[in-house]
């Protein structure tokens, strides 16, 4: 660009610029200098680049922050604590109340309050204890049991979540980063169309309008740039919350990855993948199996329950012979009768049928959402993985192409400037379309994963 400039102060000494009728020939010399200039732009000569990483910045990987994420997250945190208190409840379900000890004091005469007074007079030691009816306290562990494992099953689920939401979060931005380079790469460019279009305004061989249009073009992707940097501040910030970092923690991706799309399995063998090893399904097979146990023990409750119960009364005082009065021992038992089994009992029985139903209704609503999201994140995969290769093999090099011969054009004043600079910014876009896709391709794999609840790939 020195050397374009250097150029046109030859061409006019005094003024740095000549008319086009004034002087031809020079204008031809020119135009090579432009051409120089343009050609230099357009193969994008190495410059000096700012890295998004400063010296004390950390990388952040994709495994790296799965693994923060997994470790420090405190909504999965609390889902650990909750399905531990939960599963502390099955051996305290299938114990036995706890035993009762009594003390009485039986049969005092009230004029005296002598314990020697009357022969029944007593202190009364005992102890009772209810037994269920035998299977009721197994069908209570039971049903508890898998609440428990409903509850680990949950925590699984939520781990998948939290997984996929960092995996998206973190392609997002690292779609962003590679979105924010083309647009800071194509300033730098659309900079030296301004400055080009400008010396060739000033020496009369340019128009005004390629100036403005340059000047417009500019402003468009410092536009773009700063909506891109407010995307990227809002998915920052979104994957610190997931990695239970502060908002403003700096997230520096890396610069490079690999640009393999792997294959997936068939739709078929993600939904029987998934109905074996889905978290939520199994979490829903397990609440089944919980709401099966408590309609039996429900069904079980119509039987009586039973209280043994024994005694040990100490007297004081003589009988009428003389001897000591001698201490007194009882035993007994207690059973509950189901008077009102028709108001109780059975409508229990009703009761726990109809959950039992709800959580069967519940697994198969489901297993049917289960299978159209397999669907809808497959079928973005395979869009976004056939846009990635359409762009890849097919529109970028065809729009490099077109630039190309647009600028070999321009050189012989075959094209105008609009359409050179028309077509720069449609490789923008293209080169912006196809970062996109890849990003969404692995976002939409993370979508899938989480789903079916294992990794998808093909063997």
């Amino acid at each position: 660009m020195n050397y374009f400039c250097y150029m046109v102060r030859k061409a006019c000494p005094a003024t740095g610029m000549r008319t086009q009728a004034a002087a031809p020939d020079h204008f031809r010399s020119l135009r090579g200098a432009w051409s120089v200039a343009l050609v230099l732009a357009f193969l994008q000569l190495p410059v000096p680049v700012v890295s998004a990483a400063d010296s004390n910045d950390t990388v952040l990987a994709l495994e790296q922050a799965v693994a923060l994420a997994v470790g420090e997250n405190p909504g999965l945190a609390g889902m650990q604590a909750r399905a531990a208190a939960i599963a502390a409840m099955p051996s305290q379900a299938g114990s036995l109340p706890d035993p009762m000890l009594s003390l009485d004091a039986m049969s005092f005469p009230t004029d005296t309050f002598s314990r020697s007074q009357e022969p029944m007079t007593q202190l009364q030691l005992g102890i009772e204890q209810e037994l269920p009816f035998p299977g009721k306290l197994g069908l209570k562990q039971r049903a508890a049991e898998r609440d428990a494992d409903a509850a680990a099953s949950n925590v699984d689920e939520t781990r998948l979540r939290l997984v996929a939401d960092v995996k998206q979060a973190w392609w997002h931005i690292y779609f962003l980063d590679r979105a924010l380079e083309i647009v800071s790469r194509n300033h730098d460019l659309m900079n030296q169309f301004v400055q080009i279009a400008q010396t060739r305004y000033k020496v009369g061989e340019g128009l005004q309008q390629e100036v403005l249009l340059a000047q417009v073009e500019m402003s468009k992707l410092l536009d773009r740039q700063i909506e891109l940097q407010g995307t990227r501040r809002q998915q920052a910030a979104r994957l610190n919350s997931l990695l239970n970092r502060s908002a403003d923690t700096r997230v520096v991706l890396p610069e490079q990855v690999g640009e393999q799309l792997p294959a997936i399995l068939t739709e078929q063998q993600l939904y029987d993948r998934a109905m074996h090893v889905r978290p939520l399904l199994e979490q829903k097979r397990y609440e089944v199996e919980a709401a099966r146990t408590r309609h039996d023990l429900a069904r079980r409750d119509r039987y009586p329950d039973f209280k043994l119960g024994a005694s040990y009364g100490f007297r004081d005082g003589n009988e009428p012979d003389g001897s000591a009065r001698a201490d007194l021992a009882s035993v007994g038992i207690a059973v509950s009768l189901p008077l009102y089994a028709s108001r109780k009992q059975n409508r229990a029985i009703d009761q726990s049928s109809n959950e039992l139903l709800q959580q069967q209704f519940a697994l198969q609503d489901e297993f049917s959402s289960v299978r159209g999201d397999i669907s809808a994140a497959l079928a973005d995969y395979q869009r976004a993985s056939e846009q990635v290769q359409l762009y890849k093999s097919g529109i970028l090099p065809q729009a490099r192409q077109s630039v190309a011969s647009m600028l070999s054009g321009y050189q012989v004043n075959k094209v105008d400037f609009l359409n050179l600079v028309r077509a720069q910014i449609t490789l923008y876009d293209y080169e912006t379309q196809y970062w996109k896709a890849f990003g969404e391709a692995h976002q939409a794999l993370a979508r899938l994963t989480a789903t079916v609840g294992e990794e998808v790939t093909g063997e």
